[in-house]
């Protein structure tokens, strides 16, 4: 009886705690079961549409030293317009769906057949009066990247970035192996005479004598690249480079235009930048790489970035300019001199500005 008593008190003590266990149990079965099912719901059902990114594109048309008593208002309208066409050129490529690099590409080709601007048409001389010209695409969709350098009959030197992109193995061409190139994907290529522009000879003369005289070279030799950065509907950001280079250069100088990292970046993860400058120094800051690597890593935001990186240059001694476009839309224009030819086009409007002291606000976003 003892035995059976203590039976008794023990089963009672816990059916208590088992019924409890057990309904606990069920509650939390039927919930997961219930939870599985929305989740399951919620696949058959069709995906809500990402939103799509805000189509973006910019434009710069090289740094420099502004013109004792500015630009003659004929050649102010020329320039906007330039640009203007660059970033309407782009933009509808961007509108219509197409990819940020055929936009940047794009942009680039009406620069490069513009006499306005350091590239194609318009490029510099070198000291022995030579057109040498430089450019390089990058893809931020995978970091595919091309390049060409010290070219002399390619008309648009972008195209065979682009080429080296689509055709080859490689990342950079360079001169005769860059043209030999070209001419086997049937670019169009041009005779050296095609580049030479009396605006270009002039300034080369006058270097030329500075030379001579061997007083310091006008601060205009060092700038008047072209370049642009784009950002397509399915988020992915391209960048591009453009430039004939610095007048008066010698000995088959090649600057940051075609260095990846250096004049052109773009990844998907951070940012696209092109530059336009005093390339050696970009090329030792890597300037458009350092830009995205502190928005990637540091989470810095794309004006702040752009900032730090051309005041580094300032104080190594270089002097020029970027702009930056982030995969969310932000973008940025920054330089350190008293001129950058640079445009922005959204779904908003387009604007261009030329001096230092128009307003920046309307073009940070």
């Amino acid at each position: 009886m003892l035995c059976y008593d203590v039976s008794n008190r023990i089963m009672g003590s816990v059916m208590p705690i088992l019924r409890g266990f057990f309904l606990t149990l069920f509650a939390t079965l039927l919930s997961a079961c219930q939870t599985m099912a929305v989740n399951a719901r919620q696949a058959d059902s069709p995906a809500a549409p990402a939103r799509a990114a805000p189509l973006t594109i910019l434009v710069h048309g090289g740094a420099g030293s502004a013109r004792p008593g500015g630009l003659p208002e004929e050649d102010d309208a020329a320039y906007r317009a330039a640009l203007t066409l660059a970033l309407d050129t782009g933009y509808q490529i961007l509108a219509s769906g197409g990819s940020s690099l055929d936009a940047v590409q794009a942009a680039i080709v009406t620069m490069e057949d513009n006499a306005l601007f350091n590239a194609g048409k318009g490029a510099v001389f070198t000291a022995e009066g030579r057109n040498e010209l430089d450019s390089s695409l990058m893809d931020g969709r995978n970091r595919d990247a091309g390049a060409v350098a010290g070219v002399t009959t390619i008309k648009n030197p972008i195209l065979a970035a682009r080429a080296v992109i689509d055709k080859s193995p490689h990342v950079m061409m360079a001169r005769e192996g860059a043209e030999e190139f070209a001419k086997a994907q049937g670019l169009t290529l041009v005779p050296p005479s095609y580049f030479h522009t009396d605006a270009r000879w002039k300034q080369l003369e006058r270097a030329r004598a500075k030379a001579e005289a061997k007083t310091a070279l006008p601060a205009t030799s060092h700038f008047g690249t072209v370049g642009a950065v784009a950002l397509d509907k399915d988020g992915h950001i391209a960048a591009g480079t453009s430039t004939g280079g610095m007048t008066y250069k010698r000995f088959g100088r090649i600057g940051d235009s075609p260095v990846i990292g250096a004049g052109t970046y773009a990844s998907d993860a951070s940012c696209a930048v092109s530059a336009t400058g005093w390339g050696e120094f970009f090329i030792r800051g890597t300037a458009a790489r350092d830009i995205c690597a502190r928005v990637q890593w540091n989470d810095a935001n794309i004006q702040d970035a752009a900032d730090a990186v051309i005041a580094d240059l300032e104080e190594m001694g270089g002097t020029g300019g970027v702009l930056a476009l982030a995969p969310d839309g932000s973008h940025a224009f920054s330089f350190s001199t008293q001129v950058m030819f640079r445009g922005v086009k959204t779904a908003a409007g387009s604007e261009v500005h030329i001096l230092a002291d128009e307003t920046e606000q309307q073009m940070s976003k």
